[in-house]
């Protein structure tokens, strides 16, 4: 897992595209634990399945999904950015 802040209005970065499901979003959950309320974390993330569970999972324990978007200048290699705000 790694972890590290960013400049943007993100707090964290957590690079979880070597994952594979469940770990992804263990691995997201575990950081979110260690956010503060309002922090802003941005993850990456390839594949169908952390495309589809991770941002579910995020929602239904109540943090809000800020965008979930094709990596720019690499989308022919599937990976995504997830930003989120913890509740």
């Amino acid at each position: 897992m790694t972890t590290s802040a960013l400049t943007d209005d993100a707090n964290y970065y957590l690079d979880i595209t070597g994952e594979v499901c469940p770990l992804t979003f263990v691995k997201t959950k575990l950081l979110i634990e260690k956010m503060a309320s309002g922090e802003v974390c941005e993850v990456r993330l390839r594949g169908a399945e952390p495309l589809a569970n991770v941002p579910r999972s995020v929602r239904e324990l109540g943090h809000l999904v800020l965008s979930l978007q094709p990596e720019p200048g690499q989308p022919e290699d599937g990976v995504h950015r997830l930003r989120l705000r913890k509740a």
